[in-house]
């Protein structure tokens, strides 16, 4: 249960981290759904169209970055791991 805070900054930084939540989880979940739909490419044997997706992953894994969502090295990594799978499929 969330206690209501009584305090003016208090409230107000409730509004905002709920704000910043919803931010946050839309920006994750840009990456998670870019990464679900290569893996269907992949999983089609549709090389062509999994390359096509991953200047969209990296512009979303970046993006998580920038806002500090994740950290830079993840999204390094995850753009890595998932140049090297379209690669090698």
């Amino acid at each position: 249960m969330i206690e209501i805070p009584k305090i003016r900054s208090a409230k107000k930084q409730l509004r905002q981290s709920i704000k910043h939540r919803v931010l946050n989880r839309s920006r994750k979940a840009a990456v998670k759904r870019v990464t679900k739909e290569i893996r269907a490419h992949l999983a089609t044997d549709d090389k062509a169209g999994a390359s096509s997706l991953l200047p969209r992953l990296a512009k979303a894994a970046d993006k998580a970055a920038k806002r500090h969502v994740i950290h830079k090295n993840k999204a390094s990594r995850i753009k890595s791991r998932w140049m090297k799978k379209v690669r090698s499929a």
